[in-house]
């Protein structure tokens, strides 16, 4: 056992703000009714589309979404600014996705029973960093003192998977004994709360995950990394295009057409049948079938998507012990979704279980961990 890499430790940190869907719904179609009633001449011409009004019921039905954290509740349902109000701080002062970071991170430290100095690596890999440089994960690395070295990824809502899939590659290959992945989801600066098809989707959330050489381990609750599987497949559907070329090109950098948006029928359809058969896959790696998992830690971007992946596996909807759902308190956090479902729904798993650590999402990208309770 002492050449096997294992997890042995996750924590999961939220902001204390919250947003239910009936608030959300209140602020939304108060600005639409402005929107329209300040437009009427182009709307009433057909130069430009009304605003549709939204419902909390139209929200959870189409999502599994009642409520969401967000970092900085103020300014985000005011309809005169529609965007969270975050006051920007010094270069001197820790960044705020430093910051959530660090609160994971100690969390995950002390569920693994390990300290800074046990950390060899740190990544943090998630769906947007708050700047180019200094790395955030350099930043994490210096407050926690840790020595070694650490870096940031992005892989859009497979973020946190590729992250452990490099901790383990680091850590086969010799180069750290001990690796700290992770996922600072602050996603609400990026959420188009004009747009009633987006509105809802995200929430804010950082998780972390310690994986080392099982020789080490020493957490009460430890799972072996049997192996690691990623795929990624070009697609246009899920797109985000803030970036510093809009400078530029001499556009709005902030334009709806900057912020996240999707075509979120055609994710549905596409990625359902490509996440499962890449589930499938894998396990059959291990000369496992989907009805030898006791537990699938999924993506959590919206219910009915987890709902018909687990079909496709198991032939039959899977029970909410088999593949827990976070979705209605913590929303879409993009990459930490599945992270946060491990976290809340692991340790009443018995010596030999196996389970499925997956996420899935923009580029197309699909990341899975094949997980045995030791």
């Amino acid at each position: 056992m002492s050449h096997h890499i294992v997890i042995s430790g996750v924590g999961v940190w939220n902001p204390e703000y919250t947003i239910t869907n009936e608030e959300l719904v209140e602020s939304y179609n108060a600005y639409a009714d402005a929107f329209n009633e300040t437009n009427k001449a182009k709307i009433e011409a057909g130069e430009l589309a009304a605003k549709p009004h939204s419902s909390a019921e139209f929200i959870e039905k189409a999502s599994g979404i009642k409520q969401r954290y967000i970092y900085q509740k103020e300014g985000a349902l005011d309809i005169n600014r529609m965007r969270p109000l975050i006051a920007e701080r010094e270069e001197d002062a820790l960044s705020n996705q430093a910051e959530i970071a660090i609160a994971a991170a100690k969390k995950a430290l002390k569920a693994a029973n390990k300290t800074g100095q046990d950390i060899d690596a740190v990544i943090v890999s998630c769906a947007y960093t708050q700047r180019s440089y200094p790395a955030i994960a350099i930043e994490v690395q210096h407050e926690l003192g840790i020595t070694g070295f650490g870096f940031d990824m992005l892989v859009a809502c497979s973020a946190a998977t590729f992250g452990m899939h490099r901790a383990y590659e680091m850590i086969a290959a010799g180069n750290a004994k001990c690796v700290l992945v992770i996922n600072p989801e602050l996603v609400s600066p990026q959420i188009n709360y004009t747009d009633r098809d987006s509105h809802f989707i995200f929430g804010d959330v950082a998780t972390a995950t310690i994986l080392e050489n099982a020789s080490t381990a020493n957490g009460p609750h430890i799972f072996k990394v049997l192996s690691t599987k990623a795929l990624t497949q070009y697609s246009n559907n899920i797109r985000s295009n803030f970036g510093y070329i809009s400078r530029a090109n001499d556009v709005d950098p902030y334009g709806a057409d900057k912020l996240f948006h999707q075509a979120g029928r055609k994710v549905f359809k596409e990625v359902c049948p490509m996440a499962a058969e890449h589930i499938e896959q894998h396990l059959a790696k291990h000369h496992l079938a989907p009805g030898d998992v006791r537990r699938w830690w999924l993506h959590q971007a919206n219910i009915n998507m987890n709902l018909l992946i687990c079909k496709r596996l198991l032939g039959r909807e899977a029970t909410a012990d088999e593949a827990p759902i976070v979705l209605d308190e913590y929303a879409n956090t993009a990459s930490a979704g599945s992270v946060i479902a491990f976290a809340l729904h692991h340790k009443d798993l018995q010596s030999g279980d196996y389970g499925v650590l997956c996420s899935f999402g923009a580029g197309y990208s699909i990341g899975s961990l094949v997980l045995q309770k030791q």
